[in-house]
Protein backbone atom coordinates (compact mmCIF):
# COMPACT_ATOMS: atom_id res chain seq x y z
CA UNK A 1 0.00 0.00 0.00
CA UNK A 2 1.07 3.93 -0.42
CA UNK A 3 1.96 5.38 2.92
CA UNK A 4 1.58 8.22 1.37
CA UNK A 5 -2.28 7.63 0.96
CA UNK A 6 -4.97 8.84 2.99
CA UNK A 7 -7.28 6.40 4.55
CA UNK A 8 -10.60 7.99 5.06
CA UNK A 9 -10.80 11.78 3.73
CA UNK A 10 -13.01 12.98 6.87
CA UNK A 11 -10.32 10.59 9.35
CA UNK A 12 -8.55 13.76 10.62
CA UNK A 13 -12.30 15.89 11.28
CA UNK A 14 -13.86 12.69 12.73
CA UNK A 15 -10.48 12.69 15.17
CA UNK A 16 -11.28 16.03 16.24
CA UNK A 17 -14.60 15.71 16.69
CA UNK A 18 -14.47 12.38 18.84
CA UNK A 19 -12.03 14.13 20.75
CA UNK A 20 -14.34 17.42 21.15
CA UNK A 21 -17.36 14.66 21.96
CA UNK A 22 -15.63 13.40 24.61
CA UNK A 23 -14.21 16.55 26.10
CA UNK A 24 -17.52 17.85 26.23
CA UNK A 25 -19.60 14.95 26.79
CA UNK A 26 -17.26 14.54 30.40
CA UNK A 27 -17.04 17.63 31.29
CA UNK A 28 -21.14 18.13 31.59
CA UNK A 29 -21.56 14.67 33.13
CA UNK A 30 -18.72 14.96 35.99
CA UNK A 31 -19.98 18.54 36.68
CA UNK A 32 -23.16 16.49 37.49
CA UNK A 33 -21.33 14.54 39.46
CA UNK A 34 -19.48 16.55 41.24
CA UNK A 35 -21.53 19.53 42.09
CA UNK A 36 -22.85 16.43 44.25
CA UNK A 37 -19.45 15.89 45.66
CA UNK A 38 -19.22 19.67 46.50
CA UNK A 39 -22.69 20.19 48.03
CA UNK A 40 -22.01 16.78 50.53
CA UNK A 41 -18.96 18.18 51.72
CA UNK A 42 -20.11 21.76 52.44
CA UNK A 43 -24.18 21.44 52.89
CA UNK A 44 -26.13 18.30 52.56
CA UNK A 45 -25.05 17.25 56.50
CA UNK A 46 -27.22 19.62 57.64
CA UNK A 47 -29.98 19.98 54.81
CA UNK A 48 -30.82 16.56 54.52
CA UNK A 49 -28.76 14.41 57.77
CA UNK A 50 -29.76 16.42 60.95
CA UNK A 51 -28.26 14.98 63.81
CA UNK A 52 -26.88 15.87 67.46
CA UNK A 53 -23.36 13.82 66.75
CA UNK A 54 -22.14 16.24 63.51
CA UNK A 55 -19.82 13.27 63.40
CA UNK A 56 -22.69 11.36 62.24
CA UNK A 57 -23.68 13.31 60.50
CA UNK A 58 -20.89 14.19 58.49
CA UNK A 59 -20.44 10.31 57.80
CA UNK A 60 -24.21 9.90 56.54
CA UNK A 61 -23.32 12.65 53.93
CA UNK A 62 -19.98 11.49 52.18
CA UNK A 63 -21.54 7.59 52.58
CA UNK A 64 -24.62 8.94 49.88
CA UNK A 65 -21.81 10.73 48.27
CA UNK A 66 -19.87 6.70 48.18
CA UNK A 67 -23.63 5.36 47.67
CA UNK A 68 -23.01 7.00 43.49
CA UNK A 69 -19.93 5.21 43.42
CA UNK A 70 -21.35 1.64 44.59
CA UNK A 71 -23.99 1.61 41.52
CA UNK A 72 -20.59 1.93 39.34
CA UNK A 73 -19.79 -1.43 38.75
CA UNK A 74 -23.76 -2.18 37.90
CA UNK A 75 -23.88 0.40 35.86
CA UNK A 76 -20.37 -0.74 34.10
CA UNK A 77 -21.48 -4.08 33.52
CA UNK A 78 -24.95 -2.88 31.68
CA UNK A 79 -23.65 0.35 29.96
CA UNK A 80 -20.38 -1.59 28.73
CA UNK A 81 -22.44 -4.40 27.21
CA UNK A 82 -24.35 -2.01 25.63
CA UNK A 83 -21.25 -0.16 24.58
CA UNK A 84 -19.01 -3.37 22.97
CA UNK A 85 -22.80 -4.86 21.47
CA UNK A 86 -24.44 -1.23 20.14
CA UNK A 87 -21.89 1.00 19.88
CA UNK A 88 -19.84 3.52 21.58
CA UNK A 89 -22.28 6.56 20.32
CA UNK A 90 -25.06 4.67 21.70
CA UNK A 91 -24.28 4.37 25.12
CA UNK A 92 -22.80 7.86 25.71
CA UNK A 93 -25.82 9.37 24.76
CA UNK A 94 -27.64 7.28 27.22
CA UNK A 95 -25.26 7.84 29.71
CA UNK A 96 -25.98 12.08 29.15
CA UNK A 97 -29.92 11.67 29.03
CA UNK A 98 -29.80 9.79 32.32
CA UNK A 99 -26.98 12.11 34.43
CA UNK A 100 -28.63 15.05 33.48
CA UNK A 101 -32.24 13.67 34.27
CA UNK A 102 -30.97 12.68 38.27
CA UNK A 103 -29.15 15.47 38.91
CA UNK A 104 -31.76 17.93 38.00
CA UNK A 105 -34.21 16.38 40.27
CA UNK A 106 -31.68 16.67 43.32
CA UNK A 107 -32.03 20.48 42.70
CA UNK A 108 -35.67 19.93 43.18
CA UNK A 109 -35.82 17.49 46.39
CA UNK A 110 -37.34 18.88 49.66
CA UNK A 111 -35.16 18.99 52.53
CA UNK A 112 -35.21 16.58 55.77
CA UNK A 113 -37.23 19.82 57.62
CA UNK A 114 -39.51 19.19 54.75
CA UNK A 115 -40.70 15.72 54.43
CA UNK A 116 -38.62 13.77 57.11
CA UNK A 117 -36.78 10.82 56.15
CA UNK A 118 -37.91 10.38 52.58
CA UNK A 119 -35.64 13.46 51.99
CA UNK A 120 -32.22 11.23 52.24
CA UNK A 121 -34.13 8.10 50.89
CA UNK A 122 -34.74 9.95 48.03
CA UNK A 123 -31.42 11.72 47.13
CA UNK A 124 -29.47 7.65 47.56
CA UNK A 125 -31.81 6.84 44.78
CA UNK A 126 -30.70 9.73 42.88
CA UNK A 127 -27.67 9.54 43.38
CA UNK A 128 -27.52 5.81 42.53
CA UNK A 129 -28.76 6.59 39.26
CA UNK A 130 -26.06 9.56 39.08
CA UNK A 131 -23.54 6.40 39.75
CA UNK A 132 -25.11 4.30 37.29
CA UNK A 133 -25.13 6.95 34.54
CA UNK A 134 -21.48 7.67 34.41
CA UNK A 135 -20.39 4.45 34.95
CA UNK A 136 -20.26 4.66 30.88
CA UNK A 137 -18.79 7.46 30.21
CA UNK A 138 -14.64 7.36 30.40
CA UNK A 139 -14.57 4.06 28.83
CA UNK A 140 -17.64 4.65 26.21
CA UNK A 141 -15.82 8.29 25.83
CA UNK A 142 -11.86 7.02 25.81
CA UNK A 143 -12.83 3.73 23.50
CA UNK A 144 -14.40 6.38 21.26
CA UNK A 145 -11.50 8.48 20.84
CA UNK A 146 -8.90 6.02 21.01
CA UNK A 147 -10.44 4.13 17.99
CA UNK A 148 -11.06 7.36 16.00
CA UNK A 149 -7.43 9.14 17.44
CA UNK A 150 -4.78 8.84 14.35
CA UNK A 151 -1.42 6.55 14.49
CA UNK A 152 0.70 7.14 17.60
CA UNK A 153 -1.35 9.80 19.28
CA UNK A 154 -3.34 7.50 21.37
CA UNK A 155 -2.22 8.88 24.21
CA UNK A 156 -2.72 12.41 23.61
CA UNK A 157 -6.39 12.44 22.04
CA UNK A 158 -7.86 10.21 24.82
CA UNK A 159 -6.38 12.63 27.16
CA UNK A 160 -8.80 14.85 26.55
CA UNK A 161 -11.72 13.14 27.89
CA UNK A 162 -9.77 13.25 31.53
CA UNK A 163 -9.12 17.16 30.43
CA UNK A 164 -12.68 17.28 29.95
CA UNK A 165 -13.29 15.95 33.77
CA UNK A 166 -11.26 18.18 35.01
CA UNK A 167 -13.11 21.53 33.19
CA UNK A 168 -16.60 19.52 34.64
CA UNK A 169 -15.34 19.91 38.33
CA UNK A 170 -13.77 23.27 37.53
CA UNK A 171 -17.42 24.51 36.13
CA UNK A 172 -18.68 22.76 39.26
CA UNK A 173 -16.96 24.71 41.73
CA UNK A 174 -16.71 28.09 39.47
CA UNK A 175 -20.53 27.89 39.42
CA UNK A 176 -20.19 26.88 43.71
CA UNK A 177 -18.15 30.05 44.22
CA UNK A 178 -19.90 32.86 43.57
CA UNK A 179 -22.90 31.66 44.85
CA UNK A 180 -21.29 30.83 48.03
CA UNK A 181 -19.20 34.25 48.08
CA UNK A 182 -21.85 36.42 47.33
CA UNK A 183 -25.43 35.41 48.32
CA UNK A 184 -26.83 35.63 52.17
CA UNK A 185 -25.43 32.30 54.16
CA UNK A 186 -29.05 31.99 55.18
CA UNK A 187 -30.64 32.11 51.15
CA UNK A 188 -27.34 29.98 49.90
CA UNK A 189 -28.68 27.51 52.40
CA UNK A 190 -32.11 27.49 51.56
CA UNK A 191 -32.41 27.67 47.57
CA UNK A 192 -28.97 28.61 46.33
CA UNK A 193 -27.24 25.63 46.25
CA UNK A 194 -30.13 24.40 44.39
CA UNK A 195 -28.91 26.95 41.38
CA UNK A 196 -26.13 24.16 40.02
CA UNK A 197 -28.32 21.21 39.64
CA UNK A 198 -30.92 21.98 37.94
CA UNK A 199 -28.24 24.22 35.52
CA UNK A 200 -27.83 20.67 34.19
CA UNK A 201 -30.43 21.30 31.74
CA UNK A 202 -27.36 22.11 29.60
CA UNK A 203 -25.95 18.96 29.70
CA UNK A 204 -28.85 17.06 28.10
CA UNK A 205 -29.19 19.93 25.22
CA UNK A 206 -25.40 21.05 24.57
CA UNK A 207 -24.59 17.04 25.05
CA UNK A 208 -26.79 15.78 22.53
CA UNK A 209 -25.97 18.26 19.97
CA UNK A 210 -22.23 17.61 19.81
CA UNK A 211 -22.68 14.06 20.26
CA UNK A 212 -24.80 13.40 17.68
CA UNK A 213 -22.06 14.19 14.80
CA UNK A 214 -19.83 11.68 15.85
CA UNK A 215 -19.64 8.41 13.66
CA UNK A 216 -19.35 5.11 15.33
CA UNK A 217 -15.83 4.17 15.55
CA UNK A 218 -13.93 1.99 12.23
CA UNK A 219 -12.63 -0.44 14.58
CA UNK A 220 -16.72 -1.29 15.87
CA UNK A 221 -18.23 -0.91 12.39
CA UNK A 222 -15.58 -3.50 11.25
CA UNK A 223 -16.70 -5.95 14.28
CA UNK A 224 -20.34 -5.46 12.91
CA UNK A 225 -19.68 -5.86 9.51
CA UNK A 226 -18.05 -9.20 9.95
CA UNK A 227 -20.00 -10.13 12.52
CA UNK A 228 -18.02 -10.64 15.90
CA UNK A 229 -19.77 -8.32 18.01
CA UNK A 230 -19.86 -10.40 20.98
CA UNK A 231 -23.21 -11.93 22.68
CA UNK A 232 -21.69 -11.56 26.10
CA UNK A 233 -18.58 -8.79 26.42
CA UNK A 234 -19.16 -8.98 30.23
CA UNK A 235 -18.35 -12.43 30.60
CA UNK A 236 -16.12 -12.60 27.39
CA UNK A 237 -13.42 -9.77 28.84
CA UNK A 238 -13.96 -11.21 32.88
CA UNK A 239 -13.20 -14.97 31.06
CA UNK A 240 -10.17 -14.09 28.86
CA UNK A 241 -8.99 -10.88 30.15
CA UNK A 242 -9.79 -11.27 34.14
CA UNK A 243 -5.95 -10.01 34.99
CA UNK A 244 -5.79 -6.99 33.53
CA UNK A 245 -9.41 -6.30 34.64
CA UNK A 246 -7.25 -6.28 38.36
CA UNK A 247 -4.53 -4.89 37.00
CA UNK A 248 -7.34 -1.78 36.12
CA UNK A 249 -8.70 -1.56 39.92
CA UNK A 250 -5.76 -1.71 41.12
CA UNK A 251 -4.69 1.22 39.03
CA UNK A 252 -8.11 2.99 39.60
CA UNK A 253 -7.36 2.95 43.20
CA UNK A 254 -5.45 6.35 42.40
CA UNK A 255 -8.46 8.44 42.25
CA UNK A 256 -7.82 8.46 45.89
CA UNK A 257 -5.93 11.30 45.68
CA UNK A 258 -8.96 13.12 43.68
CA UNK A 259 -11.37 12.03 46.52
CA UNK A 260 -8.73 13.37 49.54
CA UNK A 261 -8.16 16.60 47.65
CA UNK A 262 -12.17 17.26 46.94
CA UNK A 263 -14.02 15.43 49.48
CA UNK A 264 -12.87 14.33 53.04
CA UNK A 265 -10.15 17.90 52.44
CA UNK A 266 -12.62 20.23 52.06
CA UNK A 267 -14.81 18.07 55.18
CA UNK A 268 -11.89 18.76 57.26
CA UNK A 269 -11.58 22.17 56.22
CA UNK A 270 -14.71 23.75 56.46
CA UNK A 271 -17.03 21.41 58.80
CA UNK A 272 -17.52 23.45 62.37
CA UNK A 273 -16.83 19.61 64.18
CA UNK A 274 -13.30 19.47 63.40
CA UNK A 275 -12.43 23.05 64.58
CA UNK A 276 -10.39 24.30 61.27
CA UNK A 277 -13.20 26.58 59.92
CA UNK A 278 -12.11 27.54 56.66
CA UNK A 279 -14.67 29.96 55.08
CA UNK A 280 -16.89 28.07 52.57
CA UNK A 281 -16.20 29.73 49.84
CA UNK A 282 -12.85 30.53 50.22
CA UNK A 283 -11.61 26.47 50.22
CA UNK A 284 -13.31 26.02 47.21
CA UNK A 285 -9.98 28.34 45.24
CA UNK A 286 -8.26 25.09 46.18
CA UNK A 287 -9.78 22.53 43.92
CA UNK A 288 -10.42 25.32 41.40
CA UNK A 289 -6.81 26.23 41.53
CA UNK A 290 -5.77 22.40 41.26
CA UNK A 291 -8.21 21.52 38.14
CA UNK A 292 -6.52 24.90 36.43
CA UNK A 293 -3.10 23.52 36.46
CA UNK A 294 -4.57 19.57 35.30
CA UNK A 295 -6.60 20.93 32.76
CA UNK A 296 -3.51 22.33 31.08
CA UNK A 297 -0.98 19.66 31.98
CA UNK A 298 -3.35 16.64 30.99
CA UNK A 299 -2.70 16.90 27.47
CA UNK A 300 1.24 16.85 27.79
CA UNK A 301 1.25 14.11 29.70
CA UNK A 302 -0.63 12.61 27.38
CA UNK A 303 1.33 13.20 24.33
CA UNK A 304 4.76 12.52 26.57
CA UNK A 305 2.63 8.66 27.05
CA UNK A 306 3.18 8.61 23.18
CA UNK A 307 6.86 9.20 23.48
CA UNK A 308 7.97 7.15 26.06
CA UNK A 309 5.00 4.97 26.94
CA UNK A 310 2.41 4.63 29.56
CA UNK A 311 3.41 3.03 32.65
CA UNK A 312 6.71 5.77 33.67
CA UNK A 313 4.20 8.79 34.05
CA UNK A 314 1.66 6.36 35.84
CA UNK A 315 3.90 5.13 38.53
CA UNK A 316 6.18 8.65 38.93
CA UNK A 317 2.96 10.40 39.53
CA UNK A 318 0.68 8.22 41.44
CA UNK A 319 3.30 7.16 44.57
CA UNK A 320 4.08 11.50 44.32
CA UNK A 321 0.76 12.34 44.67
CA UNK A 322 0.73 10.02 47.47
CA UNK A 323 3.84 11.51 49.59
CA UNK A 324 2.47 15.23 48.79
CA UNK A 325 -0.61 14.06 50.84
CA UNK A 326 0.81 14.43 53.96
CA UNK A 327 2.01 18.24 53.04
CA UNK A 328 -1.67 18.87 52.00
CA UNK A 329 -3.36 17.64 55.14
CA UNK A 330 -1.16 19.04 57.65
CA UNK A 331 -1.11 22.32 55.93
CA UNK A 332 -5.14 22.34 57.01
CA UNK A 333 -4.53 21.05 60.48
CA UNK A 334 -2.47 24.40 60.90
CA UNK A 335 -5.04 26.55 59.19
CA UNK A 336 -2.63 27.81 56.37
CA UNK A 337 -4.58 28.52 53.44
CA UNK A 338 -1.79 29.57 51.38
CA UNK A 339 0.14 26.35 52.33
CA UNK A 340 -3.39 24.26 51.67
CA UNK A 341 -2.96 25.55 48.24
CA UNK A 342 0.52 25.31 47.32
CA UNK A 343 0.42 21.48 48.44
CA UNK A 344 -2.82 21.19 46.61
CA UNK A 345 -1.35 21.99 43.53
CA UNK A 346 1.49 19.45 44.12
CA UNK A 347 -0.47 16.74 45.08
CA UNK A 348 -3.49 16.72 42.90
CA UNK A 349 -2.82 19.49 40.15
CA UNK A 350 0.72 18.28 39.18
CA UNK A 351 1.61 14.74 40.46
CA UNK A 352 -1.58 13.13 40.10
CA UNK A 353 -1.76 14.00 36.42
CA UNK A 354 0.50 11.53 35.40
CA UNK A 355 -1.84 9.08 36.39
CA UNK A 356 -4.87 11.24 34.96
CA UNK A 357 -3.37 12.29 31.62
CA UNK A 358 -2.59 8.70 31.10
CA UNK A 359 -5.31 6.06 32.06
CA UNK A 360 -7.77 7.01 29.24
CA UNK A 361 -5.41 5.56 26.91
CA UNK A 362 -3.63 2.76 28.95
CA UNK A 363 -7.21 1.25 30.05
CA UNK A 364 -8.72 0.83 26.77
CA UNK A 365 -5.61 -0.17 24.88
CA UNK A 366 -5.48 -3.62 27.49
CA UNK A 367 -8.08 -4.89 25.85
CA UNK A 368 -9.73 -5.85 22.70
CA UNK A 369 -12.27 -3.83 20.75
CA UNK A 370 -15.06 -6.50 21.26
CA UNK A 371 -14.93 -5.78 24.77
CA UNK A 372 -12.72 -2.70 25.67
CA UNK A 373 -15.39 -0.97 26.85
CA UNK A 374 -16.76 -3.65 29.16
CA UNK A 375 -12.95 -4.29 30.06
CA UNK A 376 -12.45 -0.71 30.85
CA UNK A 377 -15.76 -0.42 32.65
CA UNK A 378 -15.77 -2.75 35.16
CA UNK A 379 -12.03 -2.34 36.23
CA UNK A 380 -12.55 1.59 36.56
CA UNK A 381 -15.60 1.54 38.18
CA UNK A 382 -14.84 -1.21 40.61
CA UNK A 383 -11.42 0.29 41.92
CA UNK A 384 -12.88 3.51 42.13
CA UNK A 385 -15.76 2.15 43.85
CA UNK A 386 -13.59 1.46 46.48
CA UNK A 387 -12.20 4.60 46.47
CA UNK A 388 -15.16 6.09 47.41
CA UNK A 389 -16.03 4.56 50.62
CA UNK A 390 -12.52 6.28 51.65
CA UNK A 391 -13.89 9.36 53.05
CA UNK A 392 -16.53 7.82 55.34
CA UNK A 393 -13.38 5.68 56.50
CA UNK A 394 -10.79 8.30 56.77
CA UNK A 395 -13.86 10.15 59.13
CA UNK A 396 -14.68 6.90 61.04
CA UNK A 397 -10.46 6.64 61.27
CA UNK A 398 -9.66 9.94 62.09
CA UNK A 399 -13.20 11.84 63.29
CA UNK A 400 -13.53 15.20 65.24
CA UNK A 401 -11.27 15.59 68.25
CA UNK A 402 -9.10 13.51 67.10
CA UNK A 403 -4.82 13.71 67.00
CA UNK A 404 -2.62 12.95 64.20
CA UNK A 405 -4.84 13.46 61.48
CA UNK A 406 -2.16 14.27 58.67
CA UNK A 407 -0.44 11.45 59.94
CA UNK A 408 -3.07 9.29 59.72
CA UNK A 409 -4.70 9.44 56.90
CA UNK A 410 -1.58 10.24 55.16
CA UNK A 411 -0.48 7.04 55.93
CA UNK A 412 -3.23 5.60 54.71
CA UNK A 413 -3.41 7.53 50.95
CA UNK A 414 0.52 6.60 50.61
CA UNK A 415 -0.51 3.02 50.89
CA UNK A 416 -3.02 2.75 48.20
CA UNK A 417 -1.31 4.88 45.99
CA UNK A 418 1.29 2.39 46.57
CA UNK A 419 -0.94 -0.19 45.91
CA UNK A 420 -1.85 1.40 42.50
CA UNK A 421 1.87 2.09 41.32
CA UNK A 422 2.35 -1.96 41.83
CA UNK A 423 -0.90 -2.89 39.53
CA UNK A 424 1.01 -0.06 37.06
CA UNK A 425 4.14 -1.63 37.38
CA UNK A 426 2.93 -5.45 36.25
CA UNK A 427 1.45 -3.80 33.26
CA UNK A 428 2.60 -4.34 29.90
CA UNK A 429 2.95 -1.67 27.51
CA UNK A 430 0.63 -0.45 24.87
CA UNK A 431 2.07 2.60 23.19
CA UNK A 432 3.64 1.11 20.46
CA UNK A 433 1.14 -1.68 19.78
CA UNK A 434 -1.29 -1.29 16.38
CA UNK A 435 -5.22 -0.82 17.14
CA UNK A 436 -5.57 -4.34 15.65
CA UNK A 437 -3.56 -6.16 18.38
CA UNK A 438 -4.75 -4.63 21.67
CA UNK A 439 -5.54 -6.46 23.75
CA UNK A 440 -3.08 -9.29 22.74
CA UNK A 441 -0.73 -10.62 25.15
CA UNK A 442 1.69 -11.87 22.82
CA UNK A 443 1.29 -8.57 20.18
CA UNK A 444 4.85 -7.34 18.93
CA UNK A 445 4.77 -3.68 19.27
CA UNK A 446 6.34 -1.68 16.29
CA UNK A 447 9.63 -0.41 16.34
CA UNK A 448 10.52 2.33 17.75
CA UNK A 449 11.98 3.91 14.82
CA UNK A 450 9.60 2.76 12.33
CA UNK A 451 6.97 4.12 15.63
CA UNK A 452 8.50 7.29 15.24
CA UNK A 453 8.59 7.79 11.47
CA UNK A 454 4.27 6.70 11.65
CA UNK A 455 3.48 9.22 13.95
CA UNK A 456 5.42 12.41 12.48
CA UNK A 457 3.36 10.73 9.68
CA UNK A 458 0.54 10.89 11.29
CA UNK A 459 0.73 14.20 12.94
CA UNK A 460 0.71 16.30 9.42
CA UNK A 461 -2.22 13.95 8.59
CA UNK A 462 -0.47 11.91 5.67
CA UNK A 463 -1.47 8.89 7.22
CA UNK A 464 -4.55 7.64 9.23
CA UNK A 465 -4.44 5.23 12.52
CA UNK A 466 -5.90 2.34 10.12
CA UNK A 467 -3.40 2.45 7.35
CA UNK A 468 -0.14 3.22 9.55
CA UNK A 469 -0.94 0.06 11.56
CA UNK A 470 -1.18 -1.64 8.31
CA UNK A 471 1.93 -0.65 7.08
CA UNK A 472 3.61 -1.23 10.18
CA UNK A 473 2.34 -4.65 10.08
CA UNK A 474 4.08 -4.98 6.36
CA UNK A 475 6.96 -3.69 7.81
CA UNK A 476 7.87 -5.91 11.15
CA UNK A 477 7.03 -8.33 8.56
Amino acid sequence: MNPSAPARPDGKRQSKIAAASGWIGSALEYYDFFIYATAASLLFPQLFFPSNNPTVGIIASLATFGVGYVARPIGAMVLGHIGDRHGRKTVLIFCMFLMGFATMCVGLLPTYRQIGVWAPVLLVILRLIQGFAVAGEMSGASSMILEHAPFGRRGYFASFTLQGVQAGQLLAAGIFLPLAHFMPKAQFASWGWRIPFLLSIVVIIVGYIIRRQVEETPAFSEEQTHGQVPASPVIEVLRESWGDVLRVVGMALAAVTALLATVFGATYAVQPAYGIGFPAGVFLWVPVLGNLCSVILIPLVGDLSDKIGRRPPVIVGVVSSGIFAFGYLYAISIHSIWLSLIFSLLMWGVAYQGFNGVFPSLFPELFRTRVRVSGMAIGQNVGTTLCALLPSLFVAVAPPGSTHIPLKIGSLTLGICLVAAFAAFTTRETYRIRLADLGDRNAVPVPKAEYERLRGQAMTGTIKDADAGELANELRS
